[in-house]
């Protein structure tokens, strides 16, 4: 039965056809892999995810944790996948083999994971969460740290969490409050609260491991004044034995819309419920240097940026999928040239609307997917290539994709699935259908790990004009080499590859006119429409690349594929404009707007 999770055809296409995968199989940390190796990870991920993540979903949804004021109470499906996954070893997939990984590339690792966020963003959250942690505290812990802590999130049995924003502060990271006291022993104690903050409190296994930001006394102001300190749930001993329960306490639960298995807290530290030693305050451990903590914990955001992406990805695809399987299946009306009432009715996916919202979220989910793995895939290139240049430029321009790849599948992913919805019609809006669901948990996605808002002041305000603009540079350097190719390939693809040339020089000028007025108030109003414009951009380069890597093929796979690159210049693309013209005009209409006029 083909899944309705994701399609394991458009996966092997962009990792295999398209990103030539196995040719990292020559460098040296990859050496002991292969295609074979790569599809039983892909083949074991589809598995689980469909047999012990599925399963659950919606009555992860319906029955979300509870907390009697004592314990938080989840379903018992939650830790039994958990168990499960625990036991692939794909949490370290990507790892090192010294910490107990399989060294497999990122792009691979990225594809994995994207099976479960498909089953079951909820019940997914906790163990990728988790996998951030112990990347970070690879990254930037001291080795003690590592064996400590890392070891056995990697086994399963701590869970890990990040925790940045403050009831007071939101995403204005320069105004946390938390605080961190130093001790003569070298640890800190922490007092203050954290908000927002997913998977803070359960009992699914033996510990959590709080990643907290706080300031240490004396430290510099904003964001220059953050440190990171290591906050776990129970005191670990040096043998590695868990002793006594630290000052973290859970002061309740957010209720969510969507995304309604994984625990949402907020969390209080240093309220002496409970006293390590007698003492006031949660103790914590320092990660690196003191006022370093916004820089280390960039490790985990940017990565969750791209796994946010992801999670919005799988949600689009699943729900395009559980649509596409509905219109085929659900007679209903008759063919506007055949109104004979007594013919019987057709399905709805013969309905040229139905086919243009299926189309829709093809090319949304499909696109999407193309962007995180080829971030992904740039990620491993910055850790493997074999040239200093190379790395470097695989940085740079995945520095700039990350705004992008995180944002854009939250937005058009999100939409594909209110298309899934409205191709369901009225049961679409029903519980009894997975499609309302995914609408639900997806909206999380435009909002946490930076809103949208963020996301287009760091693309407009910080990454194309970064190092004199060499990142906007770079990437109209790499889109450019594809419209080259695909301008010698003739046909459709020289069509395509005039209009995405066009529009490439649209964005260099645009952001040009947006920074020549010197005014940044001016310049970045309306930031979030050029992230939107640029992201389209974006995609449509990365359907031209598709398209040129389903060149020769035949069926209907790479007709879809074709139909769907068609789809996209035609109906999606030119939306730019409009949002150039806004552009270069310097609209202020948002800024002076007067507060007491909405």
């Amino acid at each position: 039965m083909t899944s309705l999770l994701l399609s394991r055809r458009d996966l092997d296409f962009l990792l295999y056809e398209w990103l030539d995968v196995p040719a990292l199989t020559a460098r040296p940390r990859y050496a002991d892999h292969s295609r074979e190796t790569f599809d039983a990870a892909l083949d074991l991920s589809e598995q689980v995810a469909t047999r012990h993540f599925a399963p659950h979903n919606k009555k992860n949804d319906a029955e979300e944790p509870t907390f009697d004021g004592e314990r938080v109470h989840l379903i018992p499906e939650v830790k039994e996948a958990l168990t499960v996954f625990a036991g692939t070893g794909l949490l370290a997939s990507a790892m090192d083999y010294e910490v107990g990984g399989a060294q497999l590339p990122s792009v691979v690792a990225g594809a994995c994971f994207a099976w479960f966020q498909a089953a079951n963003t909820a019940t997914s959250g906790y163990p990728f969460l988790t996998a951030g942690n112990a990347n970070l505290l690879l990254a930037h812990g001291s080795r003690d740290q590592i064996d400590t802590y890392v070891r056995p999130m990697l086994e399963g049995r701590f869970f890990g969490t990040m925790c940045l924003s403050e009831p007071q502060a939101g995403s204005s990271l320069a105004d946390i409050r938390t605080r961190a006291e130093p001790r003569e022993d070298g640890t800190y104690r922490l007092f203050g609260n954290k908000m927002w903050i997913s998977a803070g409190e359960h009992e699914l296994g033996e510990n959590i491991v709080h990643l907290v930001l706080a300031r240490i006394p004396g430290g510099p102001p904003g964001v220059k004044g953050l440190s990171l300190f290591i906050v776990p749930k129970v005191l670990v001993r040096a043998d590695g034995s868990l002793g006594e329960r630290n000052d973290v306490v859970l002061a309740g639960l957010n209720h969510k819309m969507g995304f309604r298995g994984t625990t949402n807290t907020l969390l209080n530290f240093g309220e002496g419920v409970h006293r390590p030693g007698g003492e006031p305050g949660a103790v914590g451990h320092l990660v690196g240097e003191p006022h370093h903590g916004l820089a280390y914990m960039f490790h985990m955001m940017n990565e969750a940026r791209i796994g946010v992406g992801l999670g919005a990805t799988a949600l689009g695809y699943t729900g395009y999928l559980h649509a596409l399987e509905y219109a085929r299946t659900r007679p209903q009306g008759r063919p506007l040239t055949g109104r004979d009432p007594n013919a019987p009715q057709v399905p709805i996916i013969a309905h040229a609307d139905v086919r243009r919202m299926l189309l829709a979220q093809k090319s949304y989910a499909e696109g999407a997917l193309a962007l995180v793995l080829y971030c992904g895939r740039l990620l491993d290139e910055e850790r493997t290539a074999a040239g200093a240049e190379d790395r470097a430029r695989a940085k740079l321009l995945l520095d700039v994709l990350t705004p992008i790849a995180k944002s854009w599948p939250s937005q058009w992913c999100l939409e594909a699935n209110s298309l899934a919805i409205q191709v369901h019609g009225g049961y679409g809006y029903t519980r009894e259908y997975n499609v309302e669901q995914f609408y639900r948990d997806n909206r999380l996605n435009p909002i946490h790990e930076g809103t949208h808002g963020i996301h287009g002041l760091d693309l407009l305000g910080r990454k194309v004009v970064m190092d004199g603009g060499a990142g906007l540079r770079l990437l109209v350097e790499t889109v450019n080499a594809t419209v080259a190719r695909a301008e010698g390939a003739g046909g459709d693809a020289a069509e395509y590859a005039t209009r995405l040339d066009e529009t490439v020089r649209r964005v260099v000028a645009v952001t040009q006119r947006l920074w020549a007025t010197g005014d940044p108030e001016t310049a970045l109003a309306n930031a979030s429409v050029y992230l939107e414009a640029v992201g389209h951009t974006v995609v449509a380069w990365l359907w031209l690349e598709q398209l040129l890597a389903a060149e020769g093929g035949s069926g209907p796979f790479y007709d879809g594929k074709r139909h769907a690159c068609r789809f996209f210049y035609r109906y999606e693309l030119p939306r730019t404009e409009a949002q150039f013209r806004l552009l270069e005009s310097l609209d202020r209409t948002t800024l002076e707007m007067p507060d007491d006029a909405f």
